[in-house]
């Protein structure tokens, strides 16, 4: 990787799991970048750099506080808090079942598996409100529960400031290509499949809150609370905490998915990830920046390999889950809607009609 300057990226400390926890080797600490949103928005040519070295090494880096309106994620947080604390009865009212194909809406704990085990989690389910009559899997009508008020709007809100974000931050991963800056406008995300999730982890008494996985698609921004939990795998293979944010407030995190690791040849890392349970009632906010419903990323992978030429050597290493991206062929909603069915097939067997 070449060089950073110190504009634009701030060393963030990630810290090892416990020695007498979790059995590392030693303990150590290693640092998982923190970007300055607004720095790579301009396409600042050292925020550009630092982007591309978060890239290469993590796949994982953190935004400087200001990146979202901090006022609107400490609400959108309270208004969560609020809804998860409402009677099972009344969460069932927006249960999923209810969404149809649109997959929206709530599901209790443990409903949803990661590579085939239940999560220690809850959540709801949104996307961009649909026309009602799109035929399309995942595309509809949100289902908005009854209580708590405000959290439809803090929702819209957060969903455009999220969405706006990661069209940006996607304009910079194409400049950290060396690619013009539209490049994934014009070819897969001019109409991008947005998903947005709100997840609540109790104290439960599951062995992890979501197990050790990697995302699906283009690029995830995920607000977190100040609860911690989420591991890393370092380069190293180690699993290093990311660092929560001071009590009562939020940070931002951003990841990039297989369908990126992909389409830039390997050189940026799709990351393995899990939570783990903190001993606390966490609750965190991903949203999910990914291409269009028909849109093929094979043709962008084309046109990217023109650009770029052959992937370096060390990208051709086998996975973490001995998956080969390269095999994927067709439209990205194929390939979402095969992920996405693993994680409820009891759901997905019933064709998830019960309107």
């Amino acid at each position: 990787n070449g060089s950073v300057s110190n504009e634009g990226v701030h060393a963030h400390q990630v810290a090892c799991e416990p020695l007498c926890a979790r059995g590392a080797a030693a303990a150590f600490a290693m640092a998982v970048p923190e970007l300055d949103a607004a720095a790579v928005l301009r396409g600042d040519a050292a925020a550009i750099r630092a982007l591309r070295s978060a890239l290469e090494d993590w796949g994982f880096f953190t935004l400087a506080r200001g990146a979202i309106d901090p006022s609107l994620l400490r609400r959108l947080e309270g208004l969560a808090r609020d809804f998860f604390a409402l009677p099972e009865a009344e969460k069932q009212e927006v249960r999923m079942a209810l969404g149809g194909k649109a997959w929206r809406g709530y599901f209790p704990l443990g409903a949803e598996l990661t590579s085939g085990k239940p999560d220690g989690k809850a959540g709801l389910y949104f996307g961009t409100d649909d026309d009602p009559d799109d035929a399309r899997p995942l595309h509809g009508r949100n289902l908005w529960p009854r209580r708590p008020p405000g959290l439809k709007e803090a929702v819209g809100e957060y969903m455009t400031a999220a969405t706006e974000l990661a069209r940006g931050l996607m304009r910079g991963v194409a400049l950290a290509l060396d690619l013009e800056p539209d490049f994934w406008e014009r070819t897969i995300t001019h109409e991008p499949t947005v998903l947005f999730r709100i997840f609540n982890y109790p104290d439960a008494g599951f062995d992890l809150g979501v197990g050790e996985h990697t995302d699906y698609g283009l690029l995830t921004v995920l607000c977190v609370d100040s609860s911690g939990g989420l591991q890393v795998r370092a380069p190293g293979g180690h699993w290093l905490d990311i660092p929560p944010p001071p009590p009562g407030e939020n940070a931002l995190v951003v990841n990039i998915g297989d369908m990126l690791e992909r389409l830039s040849g390997g050189r940026f890392r799709s990351t393995p990830h899990r939570v783990v349970p903190t001993g606390t009632n966490r609750v965190s906010f991903p949203l999910f920046y990914d291409p269009g419903w028909d849109a093929r990323p094979n043709d962008a992978l084309g046109q990217l390999e023109e650009c770029l030429g052959a992937p370096p050597a060390e990208s051709a290493g086998p996975r973490w889950d001995g998956q080969d991206l390269s095999q994927w062929h067709g439209t990205h909603g194929e390939y979402l809607q095969a992920k996405v069915q693993k994680c409820f097939p009891d759901l997905f067997a019933h064709a998830v009609f019960e309107n």
